[in-house]
């Protein structure tokens, strides 16, 4: 029988020699889990020896206790009824409340108003709390590579015909084998609820609208459950990072087994070690007296193809789908490892190794050095998403889909899960309008044909393409 214990007695273990804390109504000793939490320990000293209930459900689904505390972490419950526990948890739910916050939407214009990503970014901007700001906003160093994810789309010029018949238009396509109504899919992004209450479940109930894809965040603040049920007509994948702690991660795989809507994991590999994503670290360090210890990864930075691949195909069946491509010599070997369905080509929105290249010049690069990859995986984009043109470009250069994160929290900050629908439909009829402009009728018809590229020939790798040392090194192993 779990042991009860009084809430005075839970509050002297508030250090980080000994730290315990109340989740609801559970006692739990973290103090080994300090120097592993993603997150840093500054925020689970700021709760140590309370009840951190309220803190921890703003970010977390209750699940993830199960996937980083051990049962003998558990030290059991807390008194019913304690006055001084009582309190406490009033306090931290009311410190939880009194952070700021978003401005009230009645200060917004409808959101049928609102006539583009930008525009309903700039109103984001005005509801994100200062946290939320900071999480979602930042990226490393300069934020040259943020930047230009986006800027590069402008530099793509798109080459209309004429005299085509194109009354009828369709963005119906297939991810990975899945019927979706979108070339456009919802990225993985964290904690949701930052934004708006709603969290996943809005987003995924937006994408149910649509019939298109979402693909659930590793670090979402809600259950893969609670969200896949949010989203009955939407297509789901699973976004994995492999921990340090490989226990943990293969009991998270163990749990995404048994949602059937869950239909490919996303092995996400282009952050093994965090960016410095100044303005996050800025508010962090605001956060506590005497600045933020240094930053905390809980991702095993030791992975290598044959070893974790071999190692992922143990604990699923599901198609792999890899996160973080960034080369075009990555792209092609990932065509050597069957199990891999997929890759996205991203660099996880500019908040990982600044100055890397943008998704589209490794497409591009794709297209010069190995263009059979486009035949052999389905390849992603995924950054700098915010015209319908952007779509258009990207899947006329061979993408199967394009991915938004950013502008997808930021409708759901301004409206919920209509803000969200309101972001999908934009890009929607923005795609919809530039297809028809250039004469093409379906998802399928776009090519490199309908867009100039010359423009980014010097920006391209001019290097030798180092297949055949992919092929030798590679293929040794397999």
């Amino acid at each position: 029988m779990a042991r009860v214990w009084k809430f005075a007695e839970v509050s002297k273990h508030n250090s980080e020699d000994s730290c315990w804390m109340i989740l609801h109504g559970k006692v739990y000793d973290i103090t080994t889990f300090i120097p592993k939490h993603p997150g840093g320990r500054s925020i689970l000293l700021k709760n140590a020896g309370q009840d951190a209930s309220g803190a921890f459900d703003s970010v977390h689904p209750v699940e993830i206790l199960e996937e980083y505390l051990t049962p003998d972490q558990f030290l059991g419950t807390v008194e019913s009824g304690d006055p001084i526990g009582d309190v406490r948890e009033r306090e931290s739910r009311h410190r939880l409340q009194s952070e700021p916050e978003a401005h009230s939407s009645s200060a917004l214009p409808s959101l049928e108003s609102m006539l583009s990503v930008g525009e309903i970014e700039s109103y984001a901007m005005q509801q994100l709390s200062p946290k939320a700001i900071s999480y979602y906003v930042s990226a490393s160093d300069d934020e040259i590579t943020r930047v230009a994810n986006g800027q590069i789309y402008r530099s793509i010029l798109l080459r209309p015909r004429v005299f085509v018949d194109c009354t009828d238009c369709s963005l119906e396509t297939s991810i990975l084998g899945n019927q979706v109504g979108l070339p456009i899919y919802v990225s993985p992004a964290a904690v949701a609820r930052l934004a708006h209450p709603t969290g996943e479940a809005g987003i995924a109930a937006a994408c149910s609208k649509f019939n298109a894809l979402q693909i659930i965040s590793k670090n979402a603040s809600m259950s893969p459950p609670a969200i896949v049920s949010a989203g009955p007509e939407a297509v789901f994948a699973w976004q994995l990072y492999v921990l340090k702690d490989i226990v943990a991660t293969e009991r998270t795989l163990a749990q995404i087994r048994k949602i059937p809507q869950i239909k490919f994991i996303v092995l996400t590999l282009d952050a093994p070690f965090p960016g410095k994503r100044e303005a996050d670290e800025r508010f962090k360090m605001a956060e506590v007296t005497g600045g933020a210890l240094p930053q905390v990864w809980g991702t095993e930075s030791a992975l290598t193809w044959r070893k974790t691949l071999e190692w992922l195909c143990k604990h699923t069946s599901l198609p792999i789908v890899l996160k973080g491509i960034q080369t075009h010599e990555d792209a092609y070997a990932a065509t050597l490892f069957p199990a891999v369905k997929g890759i996205i080509l991203s660099n996880h929105g500019g908040r990982a190794l600044d100055t890397a290249p943008t998704p589209i010049q490794v497409l591009l690069e794709i297209r010069k050095f190995c263009p059979q990859v486009l035949d052999s995986l389905d390849v992603l984009v995924d950054g700098g998403i915010k015209r319908g043109t952007d779509v258009v470009k990207a899947l006329a250069l061979g993408a199967k889909g394009v991915g938004i994160g950013r502008a997808a929290l930021y409708g759901l900050s301004v409206g919920g899960e209509k803000g969200v629908e309101r972001v999908l439909k934009i890009l929607a009829d923005e795609t919809m309008t530039a297809m028809r402009l250039l004469g093409v009728k379906k998802v399928s018809d776009l090519g490199p044909h309908h867009v100039n590229t010359c423009a980014l020939t010097s920006r391209l790798f001019d290097g030798s393409s180092g297949l055949d040392e992919i092929e030798r090194e590679l293929r040794s192993k397999l």
